[in-house]
């Protein structure tokens, strides 16, 4: 804050107004040290650049044709940029036209929502023209003057009305809400990059549940954003998939809840990791679905196979949200192997981990996806279930540490070299073969994993080829 105080000071010499801005400022009030300080001046563009190099700042123009310049103090960037307004067309995003040179008002009335158009003056008086204050102390997310105009200018603005009521656990006031189902044709222009941005960043804060029902109950999930592809321009659904799991309904002797209520909850449970809260999101995205939901010997309704054809869906739709590869590939196996966990007994653990372990390339990756897959299903479990049982899965996760412990999965944790293997059995196939046999014969305990142990198997393994080799001639 000292530097951006020092910052202030310098334009005031040399006769200009500034204020600290947006977010600093809500989060100030809040108590909350703001991580980014924006301010805001009625010098322009050219004259801050000048004012910062006297005062030995770096000064770079990230826009300027929004006033926008980044001043470097102290080792940190703050963003300077020019009182101005703004005029929307055709773009969802993007002004047509910034005007430079209004006042401080006219500045704050272009902002999207009442607790982020606040300022804060040097001597540390707050000017909230629009009742900012009030609305921050209630909890509310209210848009700046007639709300159905911000989001007719900004598209992205629906979305980041979900993703503050996530972030602070606030809830939108009913005329902004109303004004989002009214603006829904603006996410069309909306690129898929920007759209799944903001969903990351909703499923990341500490109250998702808040703000993916807001996407859900305002139609945000069930519209189209686009994606630009050697200039043609495609449709790119959103999240219809997750539309129909509001009200369905769950067998009542498994589920307290609807699958919505249920899937918001495992969000809200799941840790805070985009693979995890994507995976918690989509889990039971296929319950309901034709093919999938059955009506079981009660009378009562049944998915069977939900986990699989789920897995499906998911590579689909994260694929189609340009979700970064690496993360829907885990995603999507997590989903795939959600429901079935193994006995709490060794022989089944053991059992479950050699049927998990196809396609892991390493002991490390194996494991950050098993402690993922524990933490889903133990988040799944706690999300609504008549009867979580977590001490039993608790059990599994003690069993499967033991066993990762104690057995090698993988070539690299055998007590024997790939190249001692190739000295006796030369290089090529074999030795992968080999180390295979190795595995197999240490898991179902036939073998110890020890140097002693292992040579003598090579030996031996050595020996044989010899014999085959001498038969052949």
């Amino acid at each position: 804050m000292e530097t951006a105080r020092n910052i202030m000071a310098a334009l005031a010499a040399a006769g200009h107004e500034a204020y600290i801005v947006g977010g600093a400022v809500r989060d100030l009030l809040r108590g909350v040290p703001p991580v980014d300080i924006d301010i805001a001046t009625s010098a322009v563009p050219e004259r801050i650049a000048g004012i910062a190099e006297k005062q030995g700042w770096k000064a770079v123009m990230v826009g300027a044709a929004f006033g926008v310049v980044a001043v470097v103090a102290a080792g940190h960037s703050y963003e300077i940029a020019t009182f101005r307004s703004e005029r929307y067309g055709a773009d969802s995003h993007r002004p047509e036209s910034v005007e430079l040179g209004v006042g401080l008002a006219q500045d704050l009335a272009r902002r999207d929502f009442t607790i982020n158009a606040m300022a804060l003056a040097a001597d540390g008086s707050v000017i909230d023209l629009f009742g900012g204050r009030e609305d921050l102390a209630a909890g509310i997310i209210r848009a700046v003057g007639a709300p159905r105009e911000r989001f007719a200018e900004d598209g992205l603005r629906m979305f980041r009305a979900a993703r503050f009521a996530a972030r602070f656990n606030f809830t939108l006031e009913a005329a902004t809400f109303q004004a989002i189902t009214d603006n829904l044709e603006r996410v069309s222009g909306l690129s898929v990059e920007r759209v799944r941005n903001e969903l990351e960043k909703i499923l990341l804060a500490d109250f998702a549940a808040q703000g993916l029902d807001i996407l859900l109950k305002a139609g945000l999930l069930a519209v189209c954003c686009q994606m630009r592809n050697q200039k043609q321009v495609q449709a790119v659904p959103i999240l219809p998939e997750l539309c129909h799991l509001d009200g369905l309904p769950q067998n009542p002797r498994y589920h307290l809840y609807d699958a919505w209520r249920h899937t918001l909850d495992v969000v809200g449970l799941a840790p805070c990791d985009p693979v995890l809260r994507w995976a918690a999101l989509l889990h039971d995205i296929a319950k309901g679905w034709p093919g999938v939901r059955t009506v079981n010997g009660e009378g009562q309704p049944s998915d069977p196979g939900h986990d699989k054809v789920g897995a499906e869906a998911a590579a689909i739709i994260l694929r189609r949200l340009r979700v970064e590869r690496h993360t829907a590939e885990r995603v999507v196996w997590l989903i795939r192997h959600h429901l079935i966990f193994p006995a709490v007994a060794e022989k089944a653990v053991l059992k479950w981990l050699k049927r998990l372990i196809g396609g892991f390339k390493s002991q490390g990756q194996f494991e950050t996806a098993l402690w993922q897959l524990f933490a889903l299903h133990e988040a799944d479990r706690l999300g609504g279930h008549t009867q979580p049982d977590c001490n039993g899965l608790y059990a599994v996760k003690e069993i499967t540490r033991t066993i990762l412990s104690e057995i090698p999965f993988f070539p690299e944790q055998l007590a024997l070299s790939a190249r001692d293997i190739a000295a006796k059995l030369g290089s090529g196939p074999e030795v992968g073969r080999f180390q295979q046999n190795l595995l197999l014969r240490i898991q179902a305990g036939q073998l110890l994993n020890e140097p002693v142990a292992l040579t003598a198997a090579l030996n031996a393994r050595g020996q044989r080829l010899a014999k085959k080799q001498e038969e052949c001639l």
